[in-house]
Parts: C-alpha cells; structure tokens; sequence
C-alpha cells in the first residue's frame, strides 16, 4: 500500500520559515518525480516544485528564490524549505509522487496546512 504523509505546516507570521517534509512508502521512492502543490480556499491546485529522480528541479515563479525543494532517497523523504513566507503563501500543501512516462503511477498525500498570518 503506497502512503505519503506530509508534516511540518503550521501558523507562521510573514517573513517566517517552515520546512514541510512528506515521507513515502510502498513505491519505489528513488524512482520517482516528487512534487509539492498546493490549493488555497477557492483557488485550482498548482505546482510549488518538483525535484526528478536525478534531482533537476523547478519552481513556481511565485516561490523562486524562497522555497527550496530536496530528497533524501535513503529516508524516502521529500523537503520543501519556505523561506520569507507571505500571506498569499497560505493554502495546504500536497505531496506527490508521480511517473511522468507512466500515469498510472500518480500518488498523493493527505494535506498540510500552511498558514501565513500576523
């Protein structure tokens, strides 16, 4: 049974940091493309960062320079560091595993919400 779980989101004031981590099992972690999206209140879910399985990664242009994506392919982790959070960062994050050659191989996690907020 394939499992990402998300942790690390919380309530943090503008200008904060948060690292998110999501832990995997049941897939063949070192494999897979990881990414992070996330989906605020009556906003379309989008892609925040990916990393592939040779560690090339990309960002939205909104958190270029702020959020940095990492894998620990020995724990089955993926990291998304956020630096210089700002209130349009609020929304909760999801963690996905996927395949891009193989679509039936498409995962993802529970939810962690992030709130940036005075």
């Amino acid at each position: 049974q394939v499992q990402l779980v998300e942790s690390g989101g919380g309530l943090v004031q503008p200008g904060g940091s948060l690292r998110l981590s999501c832990a995997a099992s049941g897939i063949m972690f070192g494999f897979y493309r990881l990414n992070w999206y996330r989906q605020a209140p009556g906003q379309q879910r989008e892609m925040v960062a990916r990393i592939t399985s040779g560690e090339y990664t990309t960002y939205a242009d909104s958190v270029k320079g702020r959020f940095t994506i990492s894998r620990d392919n020995t724990k089955n982790t993926v990291y998304l560091q956020m630096n210089a959070l700002k209130p349009e960062d609020t929304a909760v994050y999801y963690c996905n595993a996927d395949q891009p050659r193989d679509l039936k191989y498409d995962y993802w996690g529970q939810g962690t919400q992030v709130t940036v907020s005075p």
